[in-house]
């Protein structure tokens, strides 16, 4: 069986903490295992977006460097559900395990997998709910009247027509007609265009 590649992830909140702990029962969880291993450390709030070792393990997991994620607790690799989700479905898609020492998960073992199941189909179900969400907003602004989707393209009288072909062959751009008559450089062009001449 090939060696495992396992991505150590350890994080605490503040600089007056320090992650030995988690780094030293996570090592020995994985040479028990017999996993090779990368510590990736974050000293960062939970709750910041910008976690720059998270980001690069994350990265290097894309880029199939891993095969399995190692916490000591999920709080430390998520801060919220909602990314525990998004990460969890994305190990899922790309084939890479997930131990969390502390609450017993690890979907290398049979059990853990039904976790994974479970996370990728509450992640389902939160989408399937969005979407019903977006359907009834829909629906429920057409039954008020309300314009549903992008804004219908400006509507063009004659006179303006005409005012715009006269521009054109006097050698205004269609980019300056866009953007003085209100309207896209598509419409501008195919109004401007000149029509082919009759074959003979």
């Amino acid at each position: 069986m090939k060696e495992k590649n396992a991505a150590i992830y350890v994080r605490v909140s503040t600089n007056e903490q320090d992650t030995e702990m988690q780094e030293t029962e996570l090592l020995e969880y994985c040479e028990k295992r017999g996993w090779s291993h990368v510590v990736y450390r974050d000293t960062a709030s939970g709750a910041k977006s910008d976690r720059q070792a998270l980001t690069a393990m994350l990265n290097d997991m894309r880029r199939r460097k891993i095969d399995v994620i190692v916490v000591w607790k999920l709080d430390r690799l998520a801060r919220s559900l909602k990314q525990l989700l998004t990460i969890g479905e994305e190990c899922r898609s790309l084939g890479v395990d997930l131990v969390s020492l502390r609450q017993n998960i690890d979907t290398t073992l049979p059990a853990g997998r039904l976790t994974f199941q479970i996370l990728g189909a509450v992640a389902e179900f939160e989408r399937e709910l969005l979407r019903e969400r977006v359907k009834a907003g829909m629906a429920q602004a057409k039954r008020t009247g309300k314009h549903v989707g992008r804004p219908a393209l400006r509507k063009f009288q004659p006179a303006d027509i005409d005012r715009m072909k006269q521009l054109r062959s006097q050698g205004t751009s269609v980019r300056k007609l866009a953007t003085d008559f209100g309207t896209t450089e598509w419409m501008a062009a195919r109004i401007t265009a000149v029509p082919p001449a009759p074959q003979v």
